[in-house]
């Protein structure tokens, strides 16, 4: 590796520091990653890395080892002060690297859907760190993929990636509008169950085996009209307090795990 840089006006750590903003990541394709976890997965995603920060001396855990045994003689990989890598870092969290990798890009066409798809369908989510934890989420159950319906925050936004915890590198995370989505679901046999407020039918009496894309909206503005349709089934995740509404990735996990259970039983019952 070359000499320390410990300037905060490097022309390398300046470009990493403009992947803060959305259109900078969109532009270049490019996104943060930090986090030895987060790191090492998107690694072993086949992650293609652009430039690497390593302060040597804040690299103290198991896999932030790994991730530096991995990283550190790459001719893309930068040795750096502990202050240049607090300014790359997108958080206070970075176990000692910080990679600059190249955010995936999958539209509806790259998908490619098993027999009994379990999909996630999120629309309109603005929190990144929400839409991250629904995918960690879908990852836990073993979902087949998460679509992101007129996204209001890039899937590859660095908190995603973090709440995530790496987990959207393994699963497939496509992008597209409300529409062509429920329509390219439905071309594709899958039925579709909208998590929608005082919805009559309770999401533990629906049907949730077989094919299935599990619709759900923002806290603060739910879900468009194009999910109030009568090819899309309204369900409700009954709620006992003065809330109307959980966080939507607890509502993810309510849903995704009884649909779990229900392919479970019935695939007991087949047997």
């Amino acid at each position: 590796m070359t000499e320390v840089v410990t300037s905060l006006t490097n022309p390398r750590v300046k470009a990493a520091v403009r992947l803060r903003d959305r259109r900078e990541r969109e532009q270049t394709g490019l996104t943060i990653i930090d986090g030895a976890r987060e790191i090492l997965r998107a690694l072993d995603a086949g992650v293609r890395v652009e430039t690497t920060f390593l302060a040597e001396e804040l690299v103290r855990t198991p896999d932030g080892h790994a991730v530096a045994e991995r990283l550190r003689h790459r001719p893309s990989t930068i040795p750096v002060s502990p202050a240049v890598l607090a300014k790359v870092a997108y958080g206070e969290r970075s176990d000692g690297v910080v990679v600059i990798g190249e955010a995936p890009r999958v539209g509806l066409g790259d998908l490619r859907l098993p027999d009994d798809p379990l999909i996630v369908v999120v629309e309109g989510v603005e929190k990144p760190g929400n839409l991250g934890a629904v995918v960690r989420t879908a990852d836990g159950a073993g979902a087949t993929a998460v679509i992101v319906a007129d996204p209001r925050t890039d899937p590859f936004n660095p908190n995603a990636i973090r709440a995530s915890l790496g987990t959207i590198f393994a699963m497939p995370v496509a992008t597209a509008g409300a529409a062509e989505t429920r329509d390219w679901l439905i071309e594709h046999g899958v039925r579709l169950v909208a998590a929608i407020v005082d919805a009559p039918l309770d999401f533990s009496d629906a049907d949730l085996s077989g094919p299935l894309a599990i619709v759900l909206g923002s806290e603060a503005g739910g879900l468009s009209a194009t999910w109030h349709d009568p090819s899309v089934t309204a369900i409700s995740i009954p709620m006992r307090g003065i809330a109307d509404s959980l966080n939507v990735s607890i509502a993810a996990a309510v849903v995704l795990f009884e649909a779990v259970r229900q392919r479970h039983v019935g695939a007991k019952e087949r047997n």
